[in-house]
């Protein structure tokens, strides 16, 4: 009940911060100090929990050429899904066609943009690894510190007892963690309000938000309807197929962290939140928790790979640049490979928007067209990204079960 009650009061709080933001405007901004306070207090915990979650983990998968397995099957689901997200996203937008008809008022390339041109490719690959740690947490650059607790992991289990007794170190880390995020989650209402309420505030109301609304509807209604048949029917397909269980009671169950990721915007703030919902919730084993959801709130994003190729057509549409099968496929496979990758970079959904631009030789300008309703927009496609990493621990625990039944184990 205690569970459940929390729940309702977050729900409570993200309707409430709707309500407050939209009828008072710029005052909420003065609630907006809380928020940040909610916000810095769960990315606090991410850095020593990807660390020690990521150790304990791979730890408990042991055998190495499991882990070669393990992380193969958390890779292949993370590339499917997103390549069938971003063709949702490139389906919806040349049916609908937002675009057309739209006309762009914006000249100049926005300034949160401006320096983000020249990252590449290679760019996405280098952030994978870093000269200092440190710098890396205090940046929370987290795919380096996933690789690097990756190899730190796996080593350690070579060590015998002194391994193990470091292993049950970051056990012990891990387990106290969790137990700051359930004190934490005490004040969540409080703090989801004043997310929402500020950042609607801060986009003028709900007088601006319908007029900026009104300017680019088709593109929010394309991007939207796009993420609900990823989220509402693909995804839980997917769930149901391969595991059996329930997507209502499944999605019941993970309820606090899809509204915390609703209020952040940030699948790695609200990844304490998620393992603890999969973990408890869900009764997802402890070690895939620990594996997969780590390794999926840095580089398993569905939804923004979906968001990034729909806001490519709109643009080249609202230009009436007619892009061809072959430039969509460059789309296709740009958005799908920046999605998976480009989450180690700062900003990594303006670098992967000027990456899927450049690609097909659109204007940056276009962006500057997106940017005035992109806050809410980004609290959509965070939630399916949380989503997709929920259903994605379910699926490899489910296929990890059938391969040691089948004797995998050994």
């Amino acid at each position: 009940m205690k569970k459940n009650g929390l729940l309702y009061l977050m729900i409570a709080g993200i309707v409430l911060g709707i309500f407050s933001g939209w009828m008072f405007g710029n005052m909420m901004l003065a609630v907006e100090w809380i928020g940040e306070m909610f916000l810095d207090a769960l990315k606090m915990l991410v850095v020593p929990l990807i660390i020690s979650s990521m150790i304990v983990g791979i730890a408990g998968l042991g055998d190495i050429r499991k882990v070669g397995k393990t992380g193969f099957i958390a890779l292949s689901y993370f590339l499917i899904t997103t390549c069938i997200a971003v063709g949702i996203g490139l389906v919806m937008v040349n049916i609908i066609e937002p675009g057309v008809a739209v006309e762009m008022t914006v000249e100049q390339v926005p300034d949160k943009v401006v320096g983000k041109e020249s990252v590449a490719i290679t760019d996405i690959l280098k952030s994978f690894v870093s000269p200092n740690l440190v710098q890396s947490m205090a940046n929370m650059e987290i795919l380096p510190l996933i690789m690097f607790s990756l190899v730190f992991g796996g080593v350690l289990t070579t060590l015998g007892e002194p391994g193990k007794r470091a292993i049950d170190f970051f056990d012990t880390v891990n387990a106290a963690i969790m137990k700051i995020v359930h004190l934490l989650m005490y004040f969540a209402p409080i703090g989801v309000f004043a997310l929402i309420a500020s950042k609607l505030g801060a986009a003028g109301g709900g007088d601006l938000f319908l007029a900026e609304l009104a300017k680019i509807g088709k593109y929010v209604t394309t991007v939207i309807s796009a993420l609900l048949i990823h989220g509402l029917v693909v995804l839980p397909a997917i769930l149901y197929m391969i595991t059996r269980r329930n997507p209502i009671i499944y999605f019941k169950n993970v309820v606090g962290a899809l509204t915390t990721a609703f209020s952040t915007a940030s699948s790695s703030a609200t990844l304490p939140i998620t393992i603890d919902c999969a973990e408890k919730n869900n009764q997802i084993s402890r070690k895939s928790c620990l594996f997969v959801l780590p390794l999926a709130a840095t580089v398993n994003m569905n939804g923004t790979a979906l968001y990034e190729s729909v806001a490519a057509m709109f643009i080249a549409q609202m230009l009436g640049i007619q892009l061809g099968l072959g430039d969509q496929m460059i789309i296709f496979l740009t958005a799908t490979l920046a999605g998976i990758g480009a989450a180690g970079i700062p900003e990594a959904g303006l670098v992967t928007m000027v990456m899927v631009l450049q690609s097909v030789g659109l204007p940056l300008e276009g962006i500057g067209m997106l940017l005035s309703i992109d806050w809410f927009l980004d609290r959509c496609r965070t939630t399916i990204n949380v989503w997709g990493d929920s259903i994605g621990a379910g699926v490899l625990d489910n296929l990890e079960e059938k391969w040691v039944e089948r004797g995998g184990k050994n």
